[in-house]
């Protein structure tokens, strides 16, 4: 008996220690959503059934090894750190808020989950917008940028930043040094007010975008349509505008699909004239020859909002995406290595190959599908396909975003 207690006692003793973090290194508070979680999603959704759960989360937690070991760095600043985005830059935005949602992920699993966070969200601090310093500067080349007028901010990495302090919250709460959902409600605010178009209620490009600028002001990328996250907005700060943003995400997707991609329920990255009658942009609106097609900043759709269908039962999602994979699966034959690395509105294929950046979005959205075939198919593509240095930081990021939401593990606060 007197052993059964001092086994019982180490073993929970492991499982609280998996949470917490060295008080002398911060906050000793434990983890409240431990990896891994295995949320119930809502609505009549399907998982890969080719591997056991506990395949899923093993999978899952070795992407993540490999990830962090390449992507997570903090030899800027002292205490900070930020995710590698590469292509000449230190990081960027998106990726800034990309590594932040996957630190609330895999806290519990990740045993220095905080400590990375906090670092995290001290490099956002410390490189501010210089149209609105609660957004964040959209890249930063070295560790010491000379300011210049290009320091500002793109929409989609603080839409996930946000987010990411609120999961921070429900997480290990807001009594530390960091109170997480004061910050939240900070950039949130931020978000609305320089990141939102109150004419149309579109996500603008960032804060840079102004009326004196129409065909930026009236442009949307499409990638922002993050409508999981403006729901929770909602609820946090009480503002029903965000519910007028999340309405006109799904009209502009609406638009497209019944006027520009009928056959294929393709979105193109950009849309413009949302104030008028929405299109794909032109080429070269932003980006290059692809801004009017569904390219990479349009894959993520699938992911994207394929959230809102299983965390929200929304079935504007659902009809929206199963619009793409029944067109997917019938262009493709059902055969996934047919899939190409973006296509025209047409389903025309940009390529003949292709990776995770495309692959692993398309695997969420066939959640929402009936298809168990075909999920199944994706997700060995998925996991198998490449390794970990023969993809970029973007294809990397996706996939383990992909492969938290896939075995169960996303979580909304």
């Amino acid at each position: 008996m007197k052993i059964y207690k001092i086994t019982l006692i180490t073993i929970l003793s492991i499982i609280i220690l998996s949470c917490k973090k060295d008080k002398s290194l911060d906050d000793n508070i434990k983890c409240n959503i431990p990896f891994p979680i295995h949320t119930n999603y809502l609505g009549n959704y399907i998982k890969p059934t080719n591997y056991s759960q506990t395949d899923l989360d093993n999978q899952t937690k070795q992407f993540y090894n490999a990830w962090k070991n390449i992507y997570l760095k903090n030899n800027c600043n002292k205490n900070e750190y930020y995710i590698y985005s590469g292509n000449g830059a230190k990081t960027v935005s998106e990726a800034h808020g990309y590594g932040m949602m996957i630190m609330c992920f895999m806290a519990g699993y990740e045993k220095n989950a905080k400590t990375y966070f906090d670092g995290l969200y001290k490099y956002y601090k410390s490189h501010p917008s210089r149209i609105n310093s609660n957004l964040m500067d959209w890249q930063q080349i070295s560790c010491n940028d000379a300011a210049s007028d290009d320091d500002d901010a793109a929409s989609d990495g603080d839409l996930d930043i946000a987010f990411s302090l609120l999961l921070a919250h429900k997480q290990w709460g807001s009594n530390g040094k960091i109170n997480y959902l004061n910050e939240a409600t900070t950039i949130i605010n931020a978000i609305m007010q320089d990141e939102i178009n109150h004419e149309t209620w579109s996500v603008k490009l960032g804060d840079w975008c102004n009326s004196n600028e129409p065909n930026y002001y009236y442009g949307t990328r499409s990638s922002d349509f993050i409508t999981s996250h403006f729901k929770i907005f909602a609820t946090y700060t009480g503002n029903s505008n965000w519910n007028l943003v999340v309405d006109e995400c799904y009209h502009l997707i609406n638009i497209i699909q019944n006027n520009q991609s009928n056959t294929t329920g393709l979105i193109p990255d950009f849309i413009i004239n949302t104030n008028t009658t929405p299109t794909p942009a032109n080429e070269n609106y932003l980006e290059d020859t692809y801004d009017g097609d569904y390219y990479y900043n349009a894959c993520r759709i699938p992911w994207r909002i394929g959230i809102d269908y299983l965390i929200n039962n929304d079935e504007r999602a659902k009809e929206a995406i199963n619009k793409i994979n029944d067109w997917l699966i019938q262009t493709t034959n059902g055969n996934v290595e047919n899939i190409s690395n973006g296509y025209k509105l047409d389903g025309t294929a940009i390529y003949n190959w292709n990776d995770a950046t495309f692959i692993a979005p398309f695997t969420v959205g066939a959640m929402a599908s009936t298809n168990q075939d075909w999920l199944n198919n994706l997700y060995n593509e998925l996991i198998n396909q490449n390794n970990i240095k023969d993809g970029d930081y973007y294809s990397n990021t996706l996939k383990l975003l992909s492969m938290i939401t896939i075995s169960g593990n996303y979580w909304t606060p």
